[in-house]
């Protein structure tokens, strides 16, 4: 069955580049060598995410898969710094995880309301004023930008509920979040009314509430993938206290006692975790119940595996308040709500170098240039001495070194390689 909610996609991320370097003289009348004036280019925007309480699916990202924010202007003379790429923000629900689309790793829990800067721009490259020194009084050359970050993720959204709604289709999971909050999910008698999730905030008393969410109705085998079940099982996984629900009218010739067993077990299979989390089990439909023996026999089999059961009916509004207070108590014994910590380690990109960079010797100085280079020193943390050493080793297996080495390079001259500059030291 086909179903509007979207909770999971995959797209492409792009910070922009970084503009060029300006080369660039000045020049006024009667001043005979104004000298270089080249400013800088302007930084890359940066791909940000951002929690919006407005959006419930990531149905916008099914249309939209690539997202790419605006590259760096180039620099200008007059040591006029170009202007910045403007960053792009991706709004996305709260509870969004952030996967490395390659290796499934957390990136990001957006759970919080704090910006996330998921791809950096890249830095803009330095204007021919930076390269002016006593010997070197007009170079005629400017650096590139550096490229923004790219990424592959996958959105993942796993609801930010203290309270899930568990049970079969049709047990009245969805009259009871109409009763107890101001939600108003779409209520009907057959099966699979509810195609996505619905959250509601249900209020105890002053200063007191919690969130509750009806998940689709899980069927037997939804571990497996059949049925709904199987596609938001995840969007119980935050939840600190399942609610199960179970009809215990008899109208559909169900045996209550069964029905439990038989979620309990689905939720054992897709995760031992989830079916290790405190339940409240509710007997639902009491008011139209035929055979009081089926509701004794649940009683019965659920106390005795250490779970409380409060009759109820939802629809007549029965047992209502007893058990939102119960509810509540109980939460007031849990730790909050899970938020995921970040797996995901940058790794250094897989640099191909076996193109040969091209080396340039001006007043001293040895310039260095090639694509592979621009893309290791954007892929580079240089406050990090792990990061540093991880370059220094790319660069001596290029050969960059020994070609720098050839060149006549000596201890104490300056290198120069896009916006980084050194002395040697062999």
């Amino acid at each position: 069955m086909a179903t509007s909610f979207v909770d999971k996609a995959r797209i492409t991320v792009k910070a922009g580049a970084g503009g060029n370097g300006c080369v660039s003289f000045h020049r006024e009348k009667y001043i005979a060598a104004g000298g270089p004036d080249g400013g800088d280019g302007g930084c890359g925007g940066s791909i940000i995410l951002q929690v919006d309480d407005n959006l419930s699916t990531l149905m916008d990202f099914r249309y939209k898969r690539k997202y790419t924010a605006e590259n760096g202007a180039d620099g200008q003379s007059s040591r006029k710094t170009g202007k910045d790429g403007a960053s792009l923000t991706i709004r996305v629900p709260r509870g969004t995880l952030v996967r490395d689309a390659e290796t499934g790793e957390i990136i990001q829990d957006m759970s919080g309301s704090e910006p996330y800067v998921l791809c950096k721009g890249g830095k803009g490259g330095w204007g021919n004023s930076h390269f002016a020194t006593p010997t070197r009084q007009a170079p005629r050359f400017a650096k590139s930008g550096l490229p923004g970050e790219s990424h592959d993720v996958v959105l993942e959204l796993k609801l930010l509920a203290d309270v899930g709604l568990v049970g079969f289709p049709n047990v009245g999971k969805s009259t009871l979040l109409s009763v107890v909050s101001k939600a108003r999910p779409k209520i009907a008698n057959y099966h699979f009314t509810t195609l996505f999730p619905n959250l509601g905030v249900v209020y105890v008393e002053e200063g007191r509430s919690f969130v509750m969410a009806d998940i689709p109705g899980i069927i037997e085998g939804a571990s497996e993938g059949a049925g709904l079940g199987h596609d938001f099982l995840r969007h119980i996984d935050r939840c600190r206290l399942l609610v199960h629900l179970v009809d215990v009218s008899g109208s559909e010739g169900r045996d209550p006692v069964a029905d439990f067993d038989a979620i309990n077990q689905e939720l054992r299979q897709y995760s031992p975790d989830l079916a290790s989390r405190p339940q409240i089990v509710v007997a639902n439909k009491v008011d139209i119940m035929a055979d009081t023996s089926l509701l004794e026999d649940l009683r019965s089999h659920v106390e005795g595996l250490g779970y409380p059961l409060f009759p109820l009916s939802a629809a007549a509004h029965q047992g209502v308040q007893e058990l939102i207070y119960a509810i509540a108590q109980r939460l007031q014994e849990l730790p909050p709500v899970t938020v995921y910590q970040p797996e995901y380690v940058k790794r250094p990109p897989v640099v191909d170098t076996s193109v040969p960079v091209e080396i340039t010797v001006e007043d001293g100085v040895y310039f260095v240039e090639g694509p592979w280079l621009q893309r290791l020193i954007a892929n580079t943390n240089f406050g990090d001495y792990e990061s540093r050493m991880w370059f220094d080793k790319m660069l001596r297996e290029a050969g960059v070194f020994a070609q720098m080495e050839e060149l006549g390079i000596q201890d104490g001259d300056l290198v120069s390689m896009y916006n980084l500059e050194f002395e040697y030291q062999h």
